[in-house]
């Protein structure tokens, strides 16, 4: 099985974290492809940020349709240009928040969410009301500095375990959702401390798209997740430009 994991910011570093992140916990006979695109912004962290970098997510998909992947993971916790990607994608595309929300209530009745910058509360809000969340999701917190902070502050690790502590305290919760890619080496040392499951939304997704794929369930390509239909594009994006196979299916 070949599953690849795409960080979609362009900072390589992290790219690295979640790769050893994913490959933790896959299978012995799954290959992880852990990239980033090549263009697009350092970090995500607000909507101008997800809309840019979604160009690069789906040429990394387009790539891996045509080097054979089985499956996909799309490591930003605001889950950035998921339906587009899965409209390219024969096999199953999962986003990291997506993945998270879902396996914390697998374990919990309610889950509290901790992230980055305030601003991207927001984001996370929405897609807990998309996702059908909010009955589950107790509170989401920030710790309100930078995503990059977390590549080489260790400060910025101890906010997350202290906010994971209030949570644990005040929030009713029984699980707890790290609100971004760059937290992906916490999740087992947090979870220790506190006693209680704390998900990292890579692991989870690698495990989810590995169980669909052994279960042969591809994306659906009846409806809005159909192949893009085929028509001219121009510009900068007329290499992205559909052709009339997509539309098979």
């Amino acid at each position: 099985m070949k599953l690849k994991v795409i960080n979609p910011n362009t900072t390589a570093s992290m790219t690295d974290k979640i790769g050893i992140a994913a490959r933790r916990v896959a299978s012995s006979d799954t290959e992880i492809i852990a990239c980033n695109p090549t263009m697009g912004p350092v970090s995500i962290e607000g909507h101008y940020d997800e809309a840019l970098s979604v160009v690069g997510i789906l040429e990394e998909i387009r790539k891996g349709e045509a080097d054979g992947v089985d499956g996909y993971v799309i490591a930003c916790f605001g889950d950035p240009g998921l339906l587009a990607a899965r409209e390219l994608a024969r096999g199953p595309v999962l986003g990291i928040a997506e993945a998270a929300m879902h396996a914390a209530t697998f374990v919990a009745t309610g889950f509290s969410i901790v992230t980055t910058l305030r601003r991207t509360q927001i984001i996370a809000q929405h897609l807990v009301e998309r996702y059908g969340m909010t009955h589950f999701c107790r509170k989401i917190r920030a710790i309100d500095l930078p995503v990059l902070s977390l590549e080489e502050d260790s400060f910025a690790k101890k906010m997350i375990l202290n906010e994971c502590k209030t949570a644990l305290k005040e929030d009713n919760c029984g699980a707890i959702a790290l609100g971004c890619s760059g937290m992906a080496d916490l999740a087992t040392e947090i979870s220790t401390e506190l006693g209680i499951p704390v998900i990292d939304g890579v692991s989870a997704a690698v495990k989810f798209v590995e169980a669909l794929v052994s279960l042969k369930l591809t994306t659906s390509k009846v409806g809005d997740l159909a192949y893009p239909i085929a028509k001219p594009y121009t510009g900068m994006l007329s290499t992205f430009t559909p052709t009339s196979r997509r539309e098979e299916g």
